[in-house]
């Protein structure tokens, strides 16, 4: 991993879910006797400097905050009525997150992904100044569908994020049909194995 990359990415780990397929909150699922959110922080604080846990609840996760990890609380929209933010889903989070940033690169990651591999996001990171610049995101692709929630974005895309939310959308794929991404490689689709996956 260039030794310099890790200064220029900022990680946003997005804890805003509802989780009513599960029936229970994914981030406070144990893996391997962890808290989950608590495990993808620790992989993401090896990877870079400043970690951001997106998240409406930040008094829910308090005790699960690594060393180097601090919280944007996500708020509701200011069309939206009541106290739930999360009607709005993980877009609306992470462009919240995203204007906390001050560093070109970001990587976005959900806060439930068991078999994310700290490895294979250091291989990633060592790529990013081989992107190039008309690309405003680097993401797995599979059949033709972006996987969104491990993946880096451009901080510059931020304008485009926020008038396609003023527009009404709030669908990740639909944005990222319309904008440049680069494909990144990855031999083993498990990794972005989630809970959702599994009902």
């Amino acid at each position: 991993m260039n030794i310099d990359s890790r200064y220029d990415v900022t990680t946003l780990v997005l804890a805003g879910g509802k989780s009513t397929r599960m029936g229970r909150d994914k981030a406070l699922i144990p893996i391997g006797g962890v808290p989950m959110l608590q495990l993808i922080c620790s992989i993401a604080e090896a990877c870079t400097d400043k970690v951001y846990i997106v998240t409406p609840w930040p008094e829910r996760y308090q005790k699960l905050l690594t060393p180097n990890s601090k919280f944007i609380p996500e708020v509701p929209l200011p069309e939206e009525t009541g106290n739930e933010p999360r009607t709005h889903g993980p877009l609306v989070g992470f462009m919240q997150g995203l204007a906390a940033v001050d560093t070109n690169w970001v990587l976005l990651l959900a806060c439930d992904l068991p078999n994310l591999r700290l490895e294979i996001l250091q291989d990633w990171i060592s790529q990013l100044e081989t992107i190039p610049d008309h690309k405003i995101a680097a993401l797995v692709q599979n059949n033709q569908i972006w996987q969104p929630l491990c993946g880096f974005y451009r901080r510059r895309c931020l304008p485009e994020l926020i008038q396609y939310i003023a527009q009404g959308g709030r669908s990740f794929q639909q944005w990222l049909r319309s904008e440049n991404v680069e494909v990144l490689p990855l031999e083993d689709p498990e990794m972005l194995f989630n809970f959702n996956s599994a009902v």
